[in-house]
């Protein structure tokens, strides 16, 4: 069988990639390390382009595949934008992010990759994140005139219009959001362990416990205490004496005996045959001998 050799790794190792990309970052890095074993670096937010430049330039990481957003309203910048990068030549990935408010714009990266505009796109749609340099930063995934970016963690979910397509008047109306239920929580908890609450329905089920359970040894025992047993026994005998046991049924009449047949099974081959035609004798055959 022939060996295939492939240009990159199968399984490309961590082991030095940390260290050779902090220091090729340098004052750029504000934190990096390795979790869930992928590497994490977290650059200067006005230094993103810079930092990817290098990390595409000079370490070959060749593609960016996804630009993602993430909101955590407590912190002071709430958003995070994160870049994930390919190397085909080493068959391995890593993962920048930059921190973002919605007054700090983060600087495009379009000038490096082109497919980031779309990406960028996305971001600001959903989490209203600006992108400085981005010349056609438009919503993407929303409808025409939609308020508010829905991935946001305070993004209420009543409260907006929607766009459609209006039958009645042959064209685009917008109108309020209207909802068929209210929202509602599930529990996907697996019912083979239990809720921690009481389901509605199940405190009925609740009964005491029982205690050593009532048996039976005769007919007589009813389970009902001793007067009802002793009344229940002398009601059996004479139950059983008036009822008579069951006898055997008379046999059924037997049919008379035919007369046998005088033909035999052989007999009727004549009649139930076509009647063969007639074939010629057939001359004995000559011994050796006489020949």
């Amino acid at each position: 069988m022939a060996t295939v050799y492939h240009p990159a790794p199968r399984f490309a190792s961590n082991e030095g990639v940390l260290g050779a990309l902090s220091a090729a970052l340098g004052d750029l890095l504000a934190e990096a390390h390795e979790e869930h074993g992928e590497i994490l670096l977290r650059v200067q937010r006005e230094g993103i382009e810079t930092a990817l430049r290098t990390l595409r330039d000079e370490h070959g990481y060749q593609q960016l595949m996804e630009i993602a957003g993430a909101d955590y309203p407590d912190r002071a910048e709430r958003f995070e934008v994160v870049y994930m990068l390919l190397s085909l030549t080493k068959n391995h990935r890593i993962m920048v992010k930059v921190r973002a408010s919605e007054a700090t714009p983060v600087p495009t990266v379009t000038t490096l990759w082109p497919n980031a505009g779309w990406l960028e796109r996305e971001v600001f749609d959903m989490y209203g994140v600006v992108f400085a340099g981005n010349a056609d930063l438009r919503r993407i995934l929303t409808d025409y005139g939609f308020e508010g970016h829905p991935f946001r963690k305070d993004f209420p979910l009543t409260g907006y219009t929607e766009l459609r397509y209006s039958e009645e008047l042959k064209r685009v109306v917008y109108e309020p959001v209207k909802l068929a239920q209210d929202l509602r929580q599930f529990d996907f908890m697996s019912p083979w362990e239990g809720a921690d609450y009481v389901l509605p329905g199940d405190e009925k089920a609740a009964t005491p416990p029982v205690g050593d359970p009532k048996t039976t040894e005769k007919p007589a025992d009813t389970g009902a205490g001793a007067k009802a047993d002793a009344k229940a026994a002398e009601k059996a005998p004479a139950k059983a004496a008036a009822t008579p046991a069951p006898s055997a049924p008379e046999p059924t009449e037997s049919r008379p005996a035919r007369k046998p047949r005088k033909a035999k099974v052989a007999d009727t081959k004549a009649a139930t045959e076509p009647e063969a035609k007639a074939k010629k004798p057939r001359a004995p055959r000559k011994k050796k001998d006489e020949a």
